[in-house]
This record gives C-alpha cells, sequence and structure tokens, in this order.
C-alpha cells in the first residue's frame, strides 16, 4: 500500500527543491527525517512538512509506521510568478519567481 502526500505552490524553485527529494529517496523515514532536521538547504523545511503529511495520511489508515519508507519523491514545476526590477535610464529587468509541487510517496516493506 502507498500513502502520498504533496505540497502545491511551494515558493522554492524546483531546482532547488530536487536536490533535497534526491537525497531522502529511498531512506526509511526516521533516516529520511534526520537527514532533513540536520540539511541546511531551504528546501528541506518544505520536504519535511510534505513527508510528515504524508506519515499522517499512513496512520490515518492504520498503516505500520515502523515499516515506512520513501518509495519516491519527485518535484514538478509550478507557476513562474513574474516581477520586474527597475534598472538605470528607465529600463526593466525581469524576475522570475519560480514555484514547485513537491511530491512523497511512502510504501511499506
Amino acid at each position: 500500500m502507498t500513502y502520498q502526500a504533496s505540497h502545491r505552490f511551494a515558493r522554492i524553485s524546483p531546482r532547488k527543491a530536487r536536490l533535497v527529494a534526491d537525497m531522502v529517496r529511498g531512506e526509511s523515514i526516521e533516516q529520511a527525517i534526520a537527514a532533513l532536521d540536520f540539511s541546511k538547504r531551504r528546501g528541506a523545511y518544505f520536504l519535511r512538512g510534505v513527508l510528515k503529511s504524508a506519515i499522517a495520511n499512513a496512520e490515518e489508515s492504520d498503516a505500520d509506521v515502523a515499516n515506512l519508507f520513501v518509495e519516491s519523491t519527485w518535484v514538478d514545476e509550478g507557476p513562474t510568478i513574474k516581477r520586474f526590477q527597475p534598472k538605470d535610464r528607465g529600463r526593466a529587468h525581469p524576475i522570475r519567481k519560480r514555484t514547485s509541487h513537491i511530491h512523497v510517496r511512502l510504501a511499506e516493506r
């Protein structure tokens, strides 16, 4: 049985979030939470929340939490928020604020 959770429209670029998602894929949930707690990357905060939500979903379905592991994690690109930074002589430089859809799927061993 698989249990999953997602965080849509997370305000982090997919490229940065994927670095953290690759770190916990295939790990047991204890090792994944420990790795995310000690990671200095900002994406760890977002992925930790999604992982805890997936664990809560598994507990609601009466799963054995001790046997869960991170089956898959993936980060999709969300919509880009477009802004402009004013520059000299009336010019404007575009700023792309990227968003992500972060997904975590847990399975039992």
